[in-house]
């Protein structure tokens, strides 16, 4: 059973509701997302994508500028004006991609070659779906934002509070990429840099994948495990005392895996299963094969619910590696901690979580269905850390394609159709919102 995405709202938000909806059509949104796809917005890159979305929002009614971070790195933010007496909502998404769209610096990790998908071109594809880099995740929930907001300032709806869009660069897991000069461009960096600036809101909601109300998540810690060995000559193997640090480091990795599917049923609660992965591997000279490394090292991205502080979890995988060290005599290996960011939770009576599933279960027709097991982070975590409430809303992966839906291609490849409902939800959140009086919510706030 579906609803109307109406059902709950009185007559006068209603039919603000509806007018905005008026101006929410498949075209339009396929008009947004192709244009954004076509910029190319690596982590680092975003100021092109900047540009384009203030642009966009400013020919739109909105007030809108470009947020730079360094020369080559932007946010983007608009604003539509309330009477002062409401609240202020921040409709937000990410905009840089997880991959770059170059063979240069994806390949060979992507695969062994960049499929159309892969790259920052977008394509049509049987009129619903939209191909090309970030389609998805994150540039079609970037539109979305941006169609709720164009749709809204279109209605004219008398706002008591300020409606805010934000466009944050560097919201992917990510330090920089090799071409880059700061070594802060991603981890969330361009919603810090918002809220440093200013760009403070009472209410936030970030459109990232997912049709489901989420109002906690998972952060994540960053380790770096140095393995030791002994440095020598493959001709003096068996001559010389012989202790691979790559030999070992597998070794390691191969304990490690079977550690993190214990963590991850350890820390399992709420909403969140936070989980584990060995990400790189780096020892030994690739032009010199005859000798070996004294030493490997190994990056893990460990992720840790709202309830595990940075310093458990430290203190946790530091218990794992002497573990380790115990079932494999003559181990040398060290772990240090090179990254945190915490999980964070907003109260789900909190009035944003409310009206955000009260829209859900209002399109859907029925009572909202939190969806668990989740391991992904978002800036959501730089929003609610700050003390933003904040709930996490978005598009399911798209199920059904003329091609196989791998990883990559659940973040490259959109619906319009699923997109046009993300647009509605965020409508009518923002309306139920951004028309109230502050004295009417600090019940729920």
């Amino acid at each position: 059973m579906t609803g109307d995405g109406i059902a709950g709202l009185d007559a006068r938000r209603r039919a603000w509701t509806e007018e905005a909806w008026r101006h929410v059509t498949g075209d339009r949104l396929r008009e947004l997302i192709t244009g954004l796809v076509d910029i190319p917005s690596p982590t680092g890159d975003e100021a092109p994508l900047a540009t384009h979305i203030a642009g966009t929002l400013k020919a739109a009614g909105c007030r809108s500028t470009v947020q730079p971070l360094d020369d080559r790195q932007a946010n983007a933010w608009a604003r539509l004006d309330g009477d002062g007496t409401g609240p202020d909502l921040m409709l937000y998404a990410p905009i840089d991609t997880l991959t770059v769209g170059e063979e240069s610096e994806d390949l060979p990790w992507i695969g062994p070659e960049l499929r159309d998908d892969m790259r920052p071109h977008a394509t049509v594809v049987d009129d619903d779906l939209v191909t090309g880099l970030g389609a998805s995740n994150p540039k079609g929930h970037a539109a979305c934002v941006m169609m709720a907001t164009e749709a809204i300032a279109r209605a004219g709806i008398p706002l008591t509070g300020d409606l805010v869009a934000a466009f944050g660069a560097g919201g992917m897991p990510t330090n920089a990429r090799p071409v880059g000069v700061r070594h802060n461009t991603g981890q969330g960096v361009g919603c810090s840099f918002l809220l440093e600036q200013g760009l403070w809101t009472d209410y936030a909601v970030i459109a990232k994948p997912g049709w489901t109300v989420s109002w906690d998540e998972v952060g994540l810690v960053w380790f770096e495990v140095t393995v030791r060995g002994t440095h020598t000559y493959v001709g003096s193997r068996h001559r010389l005392p012989y202790d691979n640090a790559i030999a070992r480091a597998g070794e390691v990795v191969r304990h490690l895996e079977e550690w993190f599917a214990e963590y991850a049923e350890r820390h399992t609660g709420g909403t969140v299963a936070p989980q584990g992965i060995v990400s790189s591997v780096r020892g030994g000279w690739p032009r010199m094969a005859a000798v070996t490394p004294a030493v490997c090292t190994l990056r893990v991205d460990l992720r840790i619910g709202p309830d595990t502080t940075p310093m458990r979890a430290k203190r946790e995988f530091a218990a794992a590696m002497d573990a380790i060290r115990d079932k494999l005599p003559g181990l040398d290996v060290s772990a240090e901690m090179i990254l945190a960011i915490p999980g964070t939770r907003t109260d789900p009576d909190n009035w944003i979580c409310r009206t955000s599933m009260a829209s859900w279960a209002a399109f859907e027709g029925r009572e909202h269905e939190v969806l668990r097991g989740n391991s992904g982070a978002t800036d959501a975590n730089i929003l609610r850390g700050r003390g933003i409430p904040t709930v996490r809303v978005g598009m399911p992966k798209v199920a059904k394609a003329p091609f196989d839906i791998d990883f990559a291609r659940g973040m490259n490849t959109v619906s319009v159709r699923a997109m046009e409902k993300l647009t509605r939800h965020l409508v009518r959140t923002a309306v139920d919102t951004v028309t109230r009086e502050r004295t009417e919510l600090e019940g729920a706030a």
